[in-house]
């Protein structure tokens, strides 16, 4: 099991290790940054770090030697915008050509190193080939004819928040988009389809309500036991696909919310995956103050409320789309939250400790090495 973890907050990028004493917080990276996103790369070690200077822009961060030293790469540029260009937001704001977050990091296939993926707002998906020192805009997304249809979710543009590469094929490549839904491309990037049927938007008109460039995929995650099954947190609940992404089924009548951002699939069952529940829209809080995981090991059929460990009252901890985790075996999991605190679980959910309750807000973890 993997005894690091990494996690991307406000105010810096926390490295957590495990020791006979228990978890503790190690080191702090870039005290005071504000980390939008971490990537540990399991290929060959390789650390990223996405920060946002305000002002000053997006920067990239790696490190080759496990984070003792840190170096600044190229971050994805976008290319000038094209005279008479007019994309824009439902609102009418036009959609800029810049970096404004840089909201994923994936690592490509085991048969291409070096390879990584980011996804941004405002909707650009772009691949380094050498780690970080040059990348490129996956032109065929960003140019497809539907663009114009795109629009942001809580963020004010579109963003491209998952990236899922599939593990017996690096070309198919599965991507989560809000607004725009989930694209898929089975030849490296150079073609994509939207594809999404089944999923329900209650956000839009009921005429569009099934539309699937309008979806809003709050976190896409794919089974590595079985890349036909994906799970999606959307913004109107659970939905599960069974068939690589084509068709969809809506999970309803789960306790306590169907409704979050965070969603973790088990690396070697294909029908477990862990959910963090909370009220919907202007809330976005737990309900009923308390923080509670819910688990289903039979596709979403049924589910169970995982609470053991974690705050039962007062408690106003929401998990963004990336502060949960699931490591290698299956066992271990590990969540941040918005108020700052980070639990840790050796035992697939069942029961949680308190690793830090006095985190800066969490936007990311991810387990390290094992």
């Amino acid at each position: 099991m993997n005894d690091q973890i990494w996690v991307a907050t406000r105010k810096g990028v926390f490295e957590i290790l495990r020791s006979k004493a228990g978890w503790r917080i190690a080191k702090v990276h870039f005290p005071a940054q504000n980390a939008s996103m971490v990537l540990h790369d399991r290929r060959d070690g390789a650390l990223y770090a996405a920060l946002g200077h305000g002002h000053f822009g997006v920067k990239l961060h790696r490190s080759l030697d496990g984070g003792v030293k840190w170096e600044e790469i190229k971050a994805p540029a976008y290319p000038p915008k094209p005279e008479g260009e007019e994309w824009k937001t439902w609102g009418g704001k036009p959609v800029p050509y810049n970096l404004e977050l840089v909201w994923e990091l994936a690592a490509g296939g085991a048969d291409e190193p070096g390879t990584v993926w980011c996804g941004t707002i405002p909707g650009g998906l772009f691949r380094t080939r050498d780690r970080g020192d040059s990348w490129d805009l996956i032109e065929s997304l960003w140019n497809h004819p539907s663009r114009t249809k795109w629009f942001g979710g809580g963020a004010e543009f579109p963003g491209i928040h998952s990236v899922r590469v599939h593990p017996k094929d690096s070309r198919h490549v599965t991507v989560g988009i809000s607004c725009a839904g989930i694209w898929i491309t089975r030849d490296g990037g150079a073609t994509w389809t939207n594809d999404g049927k089944g999923m329900r938007a209650e956000f839009v008109p009921p005429e569009h309500a099934y539309s699937m460039v309008v979806q809003d995929p709050h976190l896409l995650v794919q089974s590595p036991a079985d890349p036909k099954v994906l799970w999606v947190q959307h913004h109107n609940g659970m939905f599960r696909s069974g068939d690589g992404g084509a068709n969809w089924t809506e999970i309803t009548d789960v306790k306590p919310s169907v409704f979050g951002f965070a969603v973790a699939a088990h690396p070697k069952e294909r029908d477990t995956a862990w959910f963090v529940p909370a009220q919907k829209d202007e809330h976005r809080v737990p309900v009923s103050g308390q923080v509670v995981v819910t688990r289903t090991r039979d596709g979403g059929k049924s589910f169970e409320t995982l609470r053991k460990g974690l705050p039962q009252e007062h408690a106003y901890d929401l998990v963004f789309r990336h502060g949960l985790d699931v490591d290698g075996s299956g066992n271990r999991l590990a969540f941040g939250s918005t108020t700052g605190s980070l639990w840790v679980s050796e035992d697939q959910g069942d029961s949680w400790q308190t690793v830090s309750e006095h985190l800066p807000p969490v936007y990311c973890v991810r387990f390290g090495k094992g």
